[in-house]
């Protein structure tokens, strides 16, 4: 038999067996050309230091403790006391310096470090290594808990004045003793915690309404003129009331649905009516219930809400939770996107703005004109540098309640319980995994570009409906509805044209006027709502009560025929709107106007359109001109920076104008006029064939002499219009139309208009007008009346003549 210290082998010798198989380390020489350390790395002087420094004070703890026994001792003497009885504490200091000795040496000798590290503790580590890792954690536990308890019993055994072991045992007994201080000091401690926390419980809570079955007495057939989105929302409730029918075919019951649109639309109603015709719990979270003063409330009320939710759809197989006013939400930073993969308010946009002096405009130029449109494009920015909105999220909510609501909504689907997730693991068995809770959460906001673009992806907000603006047919069913609530006249064919005249009425303006028209005939002392009464209300509520102001007469008249050149090009030219009101009673941010509507819901808009719509603008330049023998007012600066809007998009953007290319896309890349960059050539600038500028110019000259031509070949109209609004300031639209047609309309006698009295005085009086406009004189001549002129009566009578009160007025 052969040593293995005494050389190889010789063939079919016997040899001692190898113990420490494996892959051997590599030689000083392998490790050296691979560029790694040859000795142990040197050690930070805190970690050569700090168990000499623990057991120094170890040391001196003891020498204190055997002096404060016995204050009569001296510091020599309790120094030798505890070298004779702690002797072991200096042991172990010399055991720390030999170790720190050794370390000291393997870090300057790589012989020596490669002897120990993988000759004597290599082996130990292969050995160990068999092992696996959750074996060694558990031992490595089970050694610190030793040595934990090994320190604890010496520095118990030197407070109590006993050995080490006894010392443990003595502990409860020691502990009883003291126990009522330390029940004080922890009642102390809890009274104080349990003050904070019954707090911020308390302001955790308020702003969520929990509804059950029968509490609400709305449904579905409370909701007029939404009839397309309450089918979708329906659908959604029959998903949750029957999930089976969908997860068995492999899918999954939505769980968020957004109802997004201008307000009044009946979004808030139709949550409440999802509220009354479930059977499932309906739980309201009201818009503020986020917003509060200290930080960290916010989550709290997510956890609460949630942790509320959770129960209710267990016991009740489903729960229904409904955020108003999802926008106070907000979101983390930046501007949240669109469905769709659109960002920014114009993919959400709603409705076209209500500029005073647009009111002539049909809804989709009113809309291109108030919209931000012609900013300048990310062309004329810094390089590299993004313009971007911020939108502080959650109110006073604090930070972290948008995440938390987020993670609520589509997070981890942890164990829930106590019991499930702790005593489970205790006893070594899995928790049972959570049960599948159906929340249907619906939101509802104005401001769809306010919320966060993750609380918008599919899995927490599934289905995102638009909640618009009703069609005839919806505006029409909710007139009804609401008048039949109401002692009315109204005839069907009324309730139609009314319909129709309030082209971006909703549920809510729509009960408000049937409501102010209730008022109005009350106020005159009847029971019963008539079609003046709806007339004047919908004036009322359109443009509010006019200025307790008198122009001079000068001034009416010019403004008179202002608004009557608008109103007679409109009648000859535009034929995809119709006039709804005309007047020249001062309101807030206006002098007179002419609004018109569309008698049908249309979704394209051409090019004739378009210049019918120019044409009408400039009408006021064109006729100032020509009646005021080429002088015109500033009142025109609103109606041609409209013009001049239409006929920029119509030139560069839609496609209109004589070229074909769009400025839009030449305006974002930097070129075709320039950019806005320094330094481009005048042929490269002048991308567009005859330049932007340049045709605009030529389009609108073009229209204006359009204009000018229809108002010489109607100027009779414009004076008969004008007439009628000096006498009434305020006109419907079918009295328009009766004064330019020569017939009776529901106000106004058309007929006095087609005499050849009318034409002379007119005439007459509008030189006498044009005299003092130039003079800034007196009209010399008052207003003519005809025979056979305005009828009496409640909407007859002359406003000259009562102008006291409400003056009469139709729309």
């Amino acid at each position: 038999m052969t040593n293995p210290s005494d050389g190889p082998t010789q063939p079919g010798a016997l040899a001692w067996p190898d113990h420490d198989t494996g892959p051997q380390p590599p030689s000083d020489h392998e490790a050296a050309e691979r560029g790694e350390r040859l000795t142990r790395k040197p050690m930070a002087l805190w970690d050569r230091a700090k168990f000499l420094l623990l057991l120094a004070l170890l040391f001196l703890f003891f020498i204190w403790s055997a002096m404060a026994d016995n204050p009569l001792v001296p510091f020599e003497d309790a120094v030798n006391q505890v070298v004779a009885a702690k002797w072991w504490v200096l042991a172990l200091m010399g055991v720390e310096l030999l170790r720190q000795l050794h370390y000291f040496v393997s870090e300057h000798s790589a012989t020596y470090h490669r002897a120990w590290s993988q000759g004597v503790f290599g082996r130990f580590d292969r050995r160990v290594g068999r092992m696996n890792d959750w074996n060694r954690f558990r031992v490595a536990r089970a050694l610190k808990a030793l040595a934990f308890l090994a320190l604890l019993s010496v520095v118990l055994g030197a407070l109590f004045d006993v050995d080490p072991a006894t010392a443990l045992f003595e502990l409860p007994a020691r502990a009883f003793v003291v126990l009522p201080l330390i029940l004080q000091l922890a009642f102390g401690f809890f009274f104080v915690m349990f003050q904070f926390i019954g707090l911020f419980w308390f302001l955790s809570k308020g702003g969520i309404d929990v509804y059950f079955p029968d509490d609400i007495k709305t449904r579905f057939s409370d909701v007029w003129g939404q009839d397309p989105v309450v089918d979708r929302v329906k659908e959604n409730m029959v998903f949750l009331e029957a999930p089976e029918r969908i997860e068995e075919r492999g899918g999954y019951v939505p769980g968020g649905i957004l109802l997004w649109g201008p307000p009044g639309t009946g979004k808030t109603l139709m949550a409440e009516a999802v509220a009354g015709e479930t059977g499932k719990p309906f739980v309201f979270v009201d818009p503020g219930a986020f917003i509060n003063m200290f930080m960290g409330v916010g989550i709290l009320k997510v956890k609460s809400l949630f942790r509320k939710l959770r129960k209710l759809a267990v016991r009740y197989g489903g729960v229904i939770v409904f955020f108003d006013e999802a926008d106070s939400l907000g979101n983390r930073g930046s501007l949240a996107g669109a469905p769709g993969g659109q960002a920014g308010a114009s993919a959400w946009s709603t409705r076209p703005g209500d500029g005073a002096h647009l009111r002539w405009l049909s809804p989709a130029v009113q809309a291109e004109v108030l919209r931000h449109g012609l900013a300048p494009s990310a062309a004329h920015d810094e390089p590299g540098r993004i313009r971007d909105r911020m939108i502080m999220g959650m109110g006073g909510g604090g930070s972290g309640t948008l995440q938390a609501l987020l993670t609520e909504l589509s997070g981890l689907k942890k164990p829930r319980g106590f019991l499930n997730r702790i005593g489970r693991r205790w006893l070594g068995l899995s928790p049972k995994p959570p049960p599948k809770y159906r929340i249907l959460v619906m939101m509802a906001t104005n401001m769809p570009e306010a919320l966060d673009e993750a609380m918008l992806r599919p899995g927490r907000i599934d289905r995102i409906y638009k909640v618009g603006y009703p069609s005839k047919e919806g505006r029409k069913r909710t007139y009804l509805g609401y008048f039949d609530k109401v002692a009315h006249e109204l005839t069907d064919d009324q309730i139609d044209k009314l319909a129709t005249i309030t082209p971006y009425a909703t549920g809510a303006t729509i009960k408000d006027l049937v409501n102010e028209a209730l008022i109005t005939a009350i106020r005159n002392g009847r029971e019963v709502i008539t079609w003046p009464d709806v007339l004047k209300s919908k004036q009322l509520k359109e443009l509010g009560p006019p200025e307790d102001v008198e122009y001079i007469e000068r001034e009416r008249h010019a403004v008179a025929v202002h608004e009557a050149c608008h109103a007679v090009v409109a009648y000859r030219v535009r034929h995809h709107l119709t006039i709804d009101l005309a007047t020249i009673e001062k309101g807030g941010t206006y002098l007179g106007m002419v609004s018109s509507i569309k008698p049908e819901d249309q979704f394209t808009h051409w090019r004739s359109e378009y210049e019918a719509d120019i044409m009408v603008a400039l009408a006021s330049l064109a006729g100032e001109r020509l009646f005021f023998d080429g002088d015109n007012s500033s009142g025109v600066s609103g109606d041609l920076e409209s013009a001049t809007t239409v006929a920029t998009l119509m030139e560069g953007y839609w496609g209109m104008g004589s070229t074909v290319a769009s400025h839009g896309v030449t305006h974002k890349v930097g070129i075709g006029g320039g950019g806005g960059k320094p330094g481009v050539e005048d042929h490269e600038r002048d991308l567009l064939k005859g330049g932007l500028g340049e045709r605009i110019e030529e389009k609108l000259a073009e229209l204006l002499a359009r204009t000018e031509v229809v108002l010489v070949e109607n100027r009779l109209d414009v004076l008969a219009v004008a007439h009628a609004l000096e006498t009434y300031k305020t006109l419907s639209g079918e009295d328009v139309v009766a004064v330019l047609e020569g017939r009776q309309g529901p106000v106004v006698d058309g007929r006095v208009y087609r005499t050849p009295e009318f034409a002379e005085q007119a005439e007459r009086y509008h030189e006498l007008a044009s005299a003092a406009h130039r003079g800034h004189s007196k009209v010399a001549a008052p207003l003519p009346v005809f025979t056979g002129g305005p009828p009496r009566g409640e909407w007859g009578v002359l406003v000259e003549a009562d102008r006291s009160d409400d003056p009469p007025r139709s729309p």
